[in-house]
């Protein structure tokens, strides 16, 4: 039996090849095909926002009997917070349920949240509130805390008073703006260099980096350097009850995407029991490895601390999340798919009823393709189905750097006026859930 000539093999293997690349080309391409909103996501994207739910915010403003014009708040809670299985709970084992958004830039080149050129830091706090978020992730980088510099003028436009004043008092001013609406606040070390997160930077990969040659990082930080800026952020934030909680560290995923869950349960646990000596009511926000969507390490091995129901978990879940696994990235899923990888990473915690978990990162663009559009139905799907803690990424409009355009944004330029799609629509509903 004569065998096939090799040109004819290597011409077969190039067609195949061919054929295979073709096909995930397509494939690839399809999900960029631009998604037609429903019909309810175009009507509510006509109707005003609903008003935010006040019985869900810690605490409200009304006015008391004697000073028409004092304001003075009101607790909807009986603080502080603790944990009870799955949930978030007050002093009575009431839930509150972390409705958030992020508000970054803080943890950016320019030190600060974004926003303070546009408008009033209490201006954009009324905003975040008027969206119903009862609830505000702040970053910081480990850079901010460290060099803490004066900021310059043109990026305080609209917050006069903050004038000539360095980058962790202005991040303590717009906490104070938010949690004076009644919004609770969680911090988070989001990265160790002031830039925008993650890349594949081993420096930025994890909470610290002394074990690489000291030239290769631009910010060197040991776990010990780590822990002291995180008591230097939240020691300026102690006195206020409505700042309820740290996220020790943003997207752990040590170098090529791994991290060993025991070392950074031990870090985490090492972390939290120093932040818990300042303070002992903060809740302690611990999230997944392998860019926040991996928490099954905490099903054999959970993070424990010397004060009793403080840990909380958290995911971050996006469109790419899930590469490099047989069945693709979660914008290519099927509903069952995605719902088997929810359960394996983090839902079982939530099912289970064994710890709270925050999805503390998730977003989406205001024009997505059917990739987008597939990933986020599936997950609001998901999310509404166990009724779950969240944190939106994100409200700016604007990116720090070269001031560009944010996508996942929430608001206009403006700051104020609020972008009324399929993606408020569904986070409003999520809001509602256990409250109607």
């Amino acid at each position: 039996m004569s065998r096939p000539p090799p040109m004819f093999l290597t011409l077969l293997s190039i067609l195949i090849l061919g054929t295979y690349f073709f096909h995930l080309w397509r494939a690839e391409a399809a999900l960029a095909i631009p998604w037609t909103p429903s019909p309810d996501a175009r009507l509510f994207s006509q109707r005003p926002l609903p008003a935010p739910i006040e019985a869900s915010f810690l605490s409200s403003s009304t006015t008391t009997a004697s000073k028409k014009t004092e304001s003075q708040p009101l607790s909807n809670y009986a603080l502080p917070l603790k944990t009870q299985g799955r949930n978030i709970v007050d002093q009575n084992g009431k839930r509150f349920k972390l409705s958030s958004v992020n508000w970054y830039g803080a943890s950016d080149e320019l030190f600060i949240p974004g926003g303070l050129d546009i408008q009033h830091r209490k201006a954009i706090a009324k905003t975040i509130k008027r969206l119903g978020f009862n609830s505000v992730r702040m970053p910081y980088s480990d850079e901010m805390v460290v060099k803490n510099p004066t900021i310059l003028p043109h990026l305080l436009a609209k917050n006069p008073d903050l004038m000539e004043k360095r980058a962790l008092d202005v991040f303590v001013a717009c906490v104070e703006a938010l949690t004076e609406e009644g919004i609770a606040v969680i911090v988070n070390d989001h990265i160790t260099t002031a830039t925008w997160c993650c890349g594949a930077d081993p420096c930025d990969a994890s909470w610290s980096n002394d074990w690489l040659p000291g030239v290769v990082c631009k910010v060197r930080q040991t776990e010990e350097d780590w822990i002291r800026n995180w008591e230097t952020v939240m020691g300026r934030l102690a006195g206020n009850e409505l700042v309820i909680g740290a996220d020790l560290r943003n997207e752990v995923r040590g170098v090529w995407g791994t991290m060993p869950w025991d070392r950074w349960a031990s870090a985490a646990e090492k972390a939290g029991n120093r932040l818990l000596k300042m303070k002992k009511d903060w809740l302690i926000i611990v999230g997944g490895t392998e860019s926040g969507n991996d928490l099954r390490g905490a099903r054999t091995r959970p993070v424990r601390l010397e004060v009793e129901d403080r840990v909380v978990y958290s995911a971050h879940v996006y469109s790419w999340s899930g590469w490099g696994s047989l069945e693709g990235r979660y914008s290519k899923r099927t509903y069952p798919s995605f719902v088997a990888s929810m359960r394996s990473n983090w839902g079982y915690l939530v099912e289970g009823d064994v710890a709270p978990v925050w999805i503390g990162e998730f977003g989406a663009p205001s024009e997505p393709g059917r990739g987008d559009a597939n990933y986020w139905e599936n997950l609001m799907r998901y999310l509404k189905s166990i009724d779950a803690d969240f944190g939106y990424w994100a409200i700016n409009p604007r990116k720090p750097k070269d001031d560009e355009k944010e996508t996942y944004c929430l608001v206009e330029d403006d700051w104020v006026t609020p972008v009324l799609d399929y993606r408020m629509k569904d986070m409003t509903e999520l809001m509602r859930i256990g409250h109607e």
